[in-house]
């Protein structure tokens, strides 16, 4: 009589090799975001991706724990969330095994805040909201809180870091954390006034070619916003997010609430705006700067 055979085991799951994976991180969230393949693995663009993920979270998780509680309750905004790879990060390694604590993805694509909230729900993520908003209209939205503790905005374009600081500063936001991009605004006005810069001054060839114009603008437009915190009641710190080979849109501004504003920092924004022919941008770009001090 034949023996039936025995079936043959299926083989078990690969073991998460990547050492970058850390203790207690949800394996399946990084699956769901594409960050490890289904086996586990890590290609070279995901690990560059989570590199970058991992250091802003390191930034981040500081000003977390020097909140009240240790930043138990905490309330965090992030605008032009994208896929939410940052809020999910976030969430997972300090909010998931806290009691408390929320966080608001604030991004204008429909497609993207769906994803974001079906994800969400599937991981049980109870404490994570998506919105379908700029982050003009978030600052006016009831579904926010009056007041959120920390504001990040990771590679939110051109103005829309100047609408995030905005935003954290109607929210009086404890800190925040800004990773610009695309910063074009500037730049247009230095074309704009080109002409007449370079007849009243040698400096304007520091703008004087179109690359360097754009450069110059975007180095300007930050510049300008850290001066700006500061006369808000800032304290700024400006570093890069990883190293250059990884990403040219790296520079990192975080700020956090002291309370004391500045006159000196408004003045030299002011300076530098009327310098540069860019005075006009105060009404539309600076509108918390104090009152200018007027001579007797």
């Amino acid at each position: 009589m034949k023996k039936s055979k025995t079936a043959t085991p299926a083989p078990a799951p690969a073991a998460i090799q990547a050492p970058e994976i850390r203790p207690g991180q949800s394996v399946a969230l990084l699956q769901e975001l594409h960050i490890l393949t289904r086996d586990g693995k890590l290609n070279q663009d995901s690990r560059r991706k989570l590199k970058q993920v991992y250091h802003l979270f390191h930034f981040i998780e500081t000003l977390l724990r020097e909140l009240p509680e240790g930043g138990a309750h905490a309330t965090l905004a992030d605008h032009g969330a994208g896929k939410s790879y940052l809020g999910f990060i976030v969430y997972d390694l300090f909010f998931k095994a806290l009691p408390g604590g929320h966080i608001y993805g604030i991004e204008t694509r429909p497609e993207l805040v769906e994803k974001s909230r079906a994800l969400a729900e599937r991981l049980g993520f109870d404490r994570m909201s998506f919105l379908n908003l700029s982050v003009a209209e978030s600052a006016r939205s009831e579904a926010l809180p009056a007041q959120i503790d920390i504001v990040t905005a990771l590679h939110a374009c051109d103005t829309a870091t100047d609408d995030a600081i905005a935003f954290g500063l109607q929210k009086e936001a404890r800190c925040m954390v800004l990773v610009p991009c695309c910063q074009a605004e500037v730049a247009a006005c230095l074309r704009q006034h080109k002409a007449l810069a370079l007849s009243r001054t040698p400096l304007a060839e520091l703008w004087r070619h179109p690359l360097h114009t754009r450069e110059m603008g975007s180095q300007l437009t930050n510049v300008l916003r850290c001066l700006y915190l500061e006369a808000c009641g800032y304290q700024v710190t400006v570093t890069e997010l990883v190293g250059w080979e990884h990403s040219l849109k790296n520079e990192l501004i975080v700020a956090r609430r002291t309370g004391q504003k500045k006159r000196s920092a408004a003045e030299r924004l002011r300076a530098i705006l009327a310098e540069f022919g860019l005075q006009d941008l105060e009404a539309t770009r600076f509108p918390g700067l104090p009152a200018a001090v007027v001579a007797a």
